[in-house]
């Protein structure tokens, strides 16, 4: 069963009942056919309701869901002949990104994105889906290698940063996802980033300068977590949820501010209640987006990126 939310509590509580009038009509010679029929009509309203009009918290909460959809769930259903490849030819290979080539309706595209687990043992491998320097040296190592080759590159954003260890510091953290912004800044393919679940700091940024930016309907991208800011601000993580609401990190938000292209619909109740389902919404953006960027030349597309981000932040008095 789906980990349950609080605030879909109203929710499991109505099915609950619905399934309790069912099982017990089933059971005994009583016909509680329109009192159930009338139960599912309220609770397809009540659906509709809730998950319409989700408060940040909300929202981030179901970017965190344990169920909810990874980059290799969603690599599965977009690309064929994927073959991932590994290391950064330095160090090692991070588990906590992955990467490779493969197809996009018969076009051939280098596909990175964070990896995080779907259960314990998986989660210590891919470290929690935060990266090393070297997942990011492998992802510029890809990026390259797909500028060389003439490929668009498709980044899939799901982390809640860059690993703060002590080794990962050593072994030039900063530095390495500076190196990213730097050339991705730069290159002369079409580079498309999707937020698929939470986007966080510079371990995010560091998928993320691309021609197009978009956003699952129900994930985050913030430079903190709601956790860490609240921590820094009023010295008290148990007010996340205001923090969520004051940072404006949900896509409509970020939307608005034009800080990112587009926000793709998710299923209703989350991406994780239909993977499937969602990969074809995802597919529409993916499509209308290399539609657009591939009819572009080498300078027109460098200088579309530097004006996406050049704009960004930009106000009048």
């Amino acid at each position: 069963m789906s980990k349950t939310l609080a605030f879909e509590e109203p929710i499991v509580k109505l099915r609950e009942k619905i399934n309790e009038l069912e099982e017990f009509t089933s059971t005994n010679e009583v016909d509680l056919t329109d009192e159930i029929g009338k139960l599912k009509t309220r609770l397809s309203n009540l659906e509709t309701e809730i998950y319409s009009n989700m408060e940040p918290w909300d929202r981030v909460q179901v970017a965190r869901h344990p169920e909810r959809p990874t980059t290799r769930d969603y690599v599965t259903e977009l690309f064929e002949d994927f073959m991932e490849l590994h290391g950064d030819r330095s160090f090692g290979d991070d588990a906590a990104i992955i990467g490779g080539i493969g197809s996009f309706e018969s076009m051939p595209v280098t596909v990175i994105g964070h990896q995080r687990g779907k259960d314990t043992k998986e989660n210590v491998k891919r470290n929690f889906g935060m990266p090393h320097p070297e997942g990011y040296r492998k992802a510029l190592r890809l990026m390259k290698q797909a500028e060389k080759f003439g490929r668009p590159i498709i980044c899939f954003i799901d982390t809640k940063g860059a690993y703060p260890g002590k080794a990962a510091e050593e072994r030039g953290q900063s530095e390495a996802i500076a190196r990213n912004l730097i050339e991705m800044a730069g290159l002369k393919v079409p580079v498309i980033s999707i937020v698929i679940g939470e986007g966080g700091s510079g371990g995010a940024l560091a998928l993320g300068v691309a021609n197009h930016i978009h956003m699952l309907e129900h994930s985050t991208y913030s430079v903190i977590s709601p956790e860490g800011a609240a921590s820094i601000l009023w010295k008290d993580a148990s007010l996340s949820k205001q923090a969520a609401e004051a940072m404006k990190i949900t896509a409509p938000h970020l939307k608005e501010m034009g800080i990112i292209d587009e926000i793709i619909p998710e299923v209703l109740g989350g991406a994780h209640r239909d993977p499937k389902a969602q990969a074809t919404e995802m597919r529409k953006v993916l499509r209308a987006s290399l539609d657009s960027l591939c009819k572009m030349d080498a300078t027109a597309i460098i200088e579309d990126r530097y004006n996406k981000f050049r704009n960004i932040g930009v106000f009048s008095e």
